[in-house]
């Protein structure tokens, strides 16, 4: 079993969203402790040997780093499609 932890910029922009919606975004990602790569994942590349997916959550995308050795998720950035793959 995984532990899905966020970083500060994703706590920050759930924390500005409305209520609903953010609700909506953390039962997803809390869904990543049981399988950390649903089929709706979709691989992106590697970050210093880790694994980096997206997952589409109705507009919004999230993507995450996988640390298989500690068994982690880490939310790197949760934003709008148009946006997310800006390297900001």
């Amino acid at each position: 079993m995984y532990s899905v932890d966020l970083s500060i910029r994703a706590q920050k922009f759930l924390d500005k969203l409305d209520k609903h919606i953010s609700e909506r975004i953390e039962i997803r990602l809390k869904k990543l402790e049981e399988n950390p790569v649903p089929s709706d994942a979709k691989f992106i590349g590697r970050d210093k040997g880790d694994k980096v997916f997206r997952c589409r959550i109705g507009d919004y995308r999230a993507l995450y780093k996988l640390k298989d050795t500690e068994k982690i998720v880490l939310v790197a950035k949760i934003d709008k499609r148009p946006r997310i793959y800006n390297r900001s």
